[in-house]
């Protein structure tokens, strides 16, 4: 038995998106095949120090 993966996306993430829910939708969903194949991994870039604070505030903002 393998535990389901679960992704979180940052809150307002996608603000900026220029498409339709459906085109989002589509995204997230591949997105999410990436992570169960193993692929999206392969993509991974390290996070700058700047962008790992903001990644952090984001989180304990959403959490309160």
């Amino acid at each position: 038995m393998t535990k389901e993966l679960k992704i979180v996306f940052a809150p307002g993430c996608f603000d900026d998106f220029d498409g339709t829910q459906e085109e989002l939708d589509e995204l997230v969903a591949e997105i999410k095949k990436m992570a169960e194949q193993g692929t999206l991994e392969e993509q991974f870039a390290p996070l700058s120090e700047e962008e790992e604070e903001e990644f952090l505030r984001l989180q304990r903002k959403t959490r309160q």
